[in-house]
């Protein structure tokens, strides 16, 4: 547990770069080009993770805002992806559920049952979740583990079936997101595009940021359209004009910055999945393996980002009008192009239907973040978890948009 702990506080831009570099070294890459893939890849998720605390930065005071201005009152906090992590971390499961993943993956990918090489082990505190859900319902640590390994073979297959999107819609060969709260939601997505291919006139329309720059030139460029929703969100956050102003500029910033930042990692990735092809095929003729990574690396997306921005104000409506909804967003509402992406993915991205389909998955996670909140509550005092001043019950949206273990939560509970 001390040894995981360690590699864990590393944290992601440390993290990667050794696993990337020893991935290399491994395909027989050399040293130098191994430590400049990782260390190149290391600097592009430092990029994006500065790109994302900038969008968080800005966006958390204007939610704020929103918030006190429509006078909205739940008794459930969303207190952010942080408690699901801090949950995680701290159950006696941990080393045995990263011991399993890994056995898992290595098995799975040996069996040609997935082409998925999950790298992301920070992410690994999803599986460990499902298994803290179900293990704090059943007070079995065993459970626990059964239900995290179940989590991991589901994810992995659904990074590989949701591979062929990366490359359509992110021009991003090679790699796959095992990310659970993005890929949990993939088939609800792909199955309500289909619905709306079916129903006339509204399948007609398409907004997509791509096709807005061909028309319109630098008046459609995605750091444009940044400046007009962040405009946007700060006029419905009451600011001033210099309040409006500071948060159109950043949020441009935002949506220009950030696939210059993935542009980096890729720059870093794109040598090691060479090497990795060549390699398998020298062992394994005919064998395709996936990079498993993080949805850090396509939210930026021109199309994710203008969905998720518009998205804020339309979720604390919905959190408002809801019968039995308790959850009031607020921490989470940044991290809406995680728990989205696959809203607006299978859509092309298309910004009119990624909206209609971001709507309906963002009613369906405030009702598990809402049912999830009183196991959310115990856990969270069983890690001693900080709860803010006056606030009785906690959850997140995160946490409602974990689809895979709520599912396995709910049957067990279910049967229990």
């Amino acid at each position: 547990m001390q040894f995981i702990k360690f590699i864990l506080d590393l944290g992601p831009t440390v993290m990667m770069p050794i696993i990337i570099m020893l991935l290399g070294l491994l395909f027989r890459q050399g040293f130098p080009k191994a430590f400049r893939s990782g260390l190149t890849i290391g600097i592009g998720f430092a990029g994006i993770f500065l790109v994302i605390g900038m969008l968080t930065s800005n966006l958390s005071p204007a939610t704020q805002a929103m918030v006190t201005n429509w006078g909205l009152h739940l008794d459930v906090m969303d207190v952010g992806w942080p408690i699901a992590a801090a949950i995680s971390f701290g159950t006696p499961i941990v080393p045995a559920v990263f011991a399993l993943g890994l056995f898992i993956n290595v098995i799975m990918l040996a069996m040609n049952w997935t082409k998925t090489m999950d790298i992301d082990l920070w992410n690994y505190w999803h599986f460990i979740y499902a298994g803290a859900l179900v293990m704090y319902l059943t007070n079995n640590a065993i459970m626990g583990i059964i239900a995290s390994g179940i989590t991991i073979i589901i994810i992995l297959k659904l990074a590989d079936w949701t591979q062929p999107y990366l490359v359509k819609v992110f021009d991003m060969p090679g790699i796959s997101l095992p990310h659970t709260e993005s890929v949990s939601w993939a088939p609800v997505g792909i199955f309500l595009n289909s619905l709306i291919d079916k129903i006339p006139g509204i399948n007609k329309i398409d907004i997509n940021p791509v096709k807005i720059q061909e028309r319109f030139g630098v008046f459609g460029e995605p750091m444009l359209i940044g400046l007009v929703l962040g405009a946007f969100i700060g006029s419905l956050a009451g600011y001033d004009i210099k309040g409006i102003v500071q948060l159109s500029v950043n949020m441009a910033a935002v949506l220009f910055l950030m696939p210059r930042m993935v542009r980096i990692l890729m720059e870093g990735l794109l040598p090691l999945s060479e090497s990795g092809r060549e390699y398998l095929n020298k062992r394994f003729p005919g064998k395709e393996v996936f990079i498993g990574l993080d949805a850090a690396v396509v939210i930026g997306h021109p199309s994710v980002m203008a969905v998720c921005l518009l998205m804020i104000p339309i979720t604390l409506l919905l959190a408002a009008v809801l019968p039995g909804n308790r959850i009031l967003p607020f921490t989470d509402l940044a991290g809406l192009p995680f728990c989205l992406l696959w809203a607006v993915a299978p859509t092309k991205g298309n910004v009119f239907r990624g909206l209609i389909i971001s709507t309906i998955l963002m009613v369906a996670i405030l009702y598990i973040a809402t049912d999830l909140a009183p196991v959310t509550t115990l856990m969270a005092k069983g890690v001693n978890f900080p709860f803010p001043e006056g606030t009785a019950a906690i959850s997140s949206l995160d946490g409602g948009a974990h689809l895979i273990p709520y599912i396995l939560y709910k049957i067990v509970e279910l049967f229990h």
